[in-house]
C-alpha cells in the first residue's frame, strides 16, 4: 500500500491562514480619498482578466511546496514566486481600480496581502534556515531582492498604489527626510563608537572601574527614549542661549541635537560592553605568546586583541545600528526630523498611507543592515577560527 505524504506542520498552518485570507479577507481597499474609510474588494473582483486565476494558481503551487516536506529549495522558489505574484497582482489591482486622471481616489492594500506576504515570507524564512547559505549568499540575496524592488518601482508597477501617491505628492521632502534618518543613525553610531570602543578597552585594562562606568551606562540605556529626548531639550537650549557659536552650530533645545545626542548616549553600551566581552574572549595563551615575540602592549592591543574581539565589538554594532534606525523615527516628535515625520504626520491626519511611506522604509533600513552586519560577523569569526 503506497504511503501517503508527510504534510509540513509550518506549511500547513501557513497554507491554512494563506487560504483563509484569500476567502475571507479584502485584497485592496478603495477609498475615495487619503482620508476616508474605503470599500473592500476581494482579489476575483480587483484583478482584470485572468490575472486572478494567474496569481492563485501560483499561490497554490507555493502551497504545495509548503505542505510537503520538500526540498528547501523548491520551498524557497515557491515562496519567492508567490510574492512576486502577490505584489504584481497588487500593482495590477491598483491600475484596474483607479479611474484615469484620478489623482484623489486611493488603492491600498488590503488585509489579505498584509497576510498572505506575512506567510510566504515565513515559508521563506524557514527554507533559507534549513539551507544555511554562508554570509556572502545572504548579501547577494539581499542585493537581488532590492535590485528586482527597484526595478519594479522604477518602471512603475505600483504607481496607483496609495502609498506611491503619497511619495509622489511628498517626494522632495522625501529625500531630505529619508537623509536625515540616515544621518542620525549612522552619525551617532560612529560618534559612538569612537568614544565607546576605548571606553570597553579601558574597563578592560583596568577591572575596577569596569562596574561604575558600564552601570552608569546602563542606567542611561534604561531611560525611555521620548523621555531622554525631553531631558536633553533643556540644557541644550541653554547652551544654545549662552553660547553664540553652538546655537550657529545648529545646537538647540528642539531639532536634530537633542536627538543626536540621546542616541548617542544609548549608543554607549552596547559597544563598550561588547567591547569588553570581546577581549575577555581572546585566550590568555596568545597575548603572552605575542609579548614573548616582542610585541609592545599596544601591538597585541591593536594586532592581536581587538582583531581577535572584532566578531563580538561587531555584534554590538549591529545592535546599535539597528537600535538606532527605528529610534530615529521617534526624533520627529521633538523637530528632529527623519522618516518618522511620515508616520506621526500620517497619525494625525488619520492617513494609514502617509504611515506606511515613513514605516516601511524604516523596516527596509534596519532589515538590510541587520543582514549586512550579520554577514560581516559570520566572516570575521570564520577568519577567526
Amino acid at each position: 500500500m503506497p504511503r501517503l505524504p508527510r504534510l509540513d506542520p509550518l506549511g500547513a498552518v501557513l497554507t491554512a491562514l494563506g487560504a483563509a485570507a484569500l476567502v475571507l479577507l479584502p485584497f485592496v481597499v478603495l477609498k475615495p480619498n487619503r482620508i476616508l474609510p474605503g470599500e473592500p474588494v476581494a482579489m476575483l473582483a480587483a484583478l482584470p482578466g485572468w490575472g486572478a486565476f494567474a496569481c492563485q494558481a501560483i499561490l497554490a503551487l507555493a502551497a504545495l511546496a509548503a505542505l510537503a516536506a520538500s526540498n528547501a529549495r523548491v520551498r524557497l522558489t515557491a515562496a519567492l514566486l508567490g510574492v512576486i505574484a502577490v505584489a504584481l497582482a497588487l500593482g495590477a489591482a491598483a491600475d484596474a481600480l483607479t479611474p484615469a486622471g484620478n489623482r484623489v481616489v486611493r488603492v491600498a492594500p488590503g488585509a489579505a496581502v498584509w497576510v498572505l506576504l506575512t506567510c510566504l515570507g515565513l515559508l521563506a524564512t524557514d527554507a533559507i534556515t534549513r539551507l544555511s547559505p554562508g554570509p556572502a549568499s545572504r548579501v547577494l540575496f539581499l542585493a537581488l531582492f532590492i535590485g528586482v524592488a527597484g526595478l519594479a518601482l522604477a518602471h512603475g508597477t505600483f504607481d496607483n498604489l496609495s502609498v506611491m501617491r503619497e511619495y509622489t505628492v511628498n517626494a522632495d521632502r522625501f529625500a531630505r527626510e529619508a537623509r536625515q534618518h540616515v544621518w542620525l543613525a549612522f552619525g551617532s553610531l560612529t560618534a559612538a563608537f569612537i568614544v565607546a570602543l576605548p571606553l570597553g578597552i579601558l574597563c578592560h585594562r583596568a577591572p575596577r572601574l569596569r562596574a561604575p562606568v558600564l552601570g552608569v551606562l546602563n542606567v542611561i540605556q534604561t531611560i525611555p527614549a521620548i523621555a531622554l529626548f525631553g531631558i536633553l531639550m533643556a540644557p541644550l537650549a541653554s547652551l544654545a542661549a549662552a553660547v553664540p557659536l553652538a546655537a550657529a552650530l545648529g545646537i538647540r533645545g528642539v531639532g536634530a541635537a537633542p536627538a543626536a545626542v540621546a542616541l548617542f548616549l544609548y549608543s554607549l553600551l552596547p559597544i563598550a560592553a561588547n567591547t569588553v566581552a570581546g577581549l575577555k574572549r581572546v585566550p590568555r595563551a596568545v597575548v603572552e605568546a605575542a609579548r614573548g615575540m616582542g610585541l609592545t602592549e599596544w601591538q597585541v592591543l591593536g594586532a592581536i586583541e581587538l582583531v581577535l574581539a572584532l566578531p563580538v565589538i561587531l555584534t554590538g554594532v549591529r545592535i546599535v545600528l539597528v537600535q538606532n534606525i527605528g529610534m530615529v523615527t521617534v526624533a520627529a516628535l521633538i523637530g528632529g526630523g527623519g522618516l518618522g515625520t511620515f508616520v506621526f504626520q500620517g497619525i494625525g491626519q488619520t492617513a494609514i498611507d502617509l504611515v506606511l511611506l515613513g514605516a516601511i522604509p524604516v523596516v527596509a533600513l534596519a532589515f538590510s543592515a541587520a543582514v549586512v552586519l550579520d554577514a560581516l560577523i559570520e566572516i570575521r569569526d570564520r577568519a577567526r577560527t
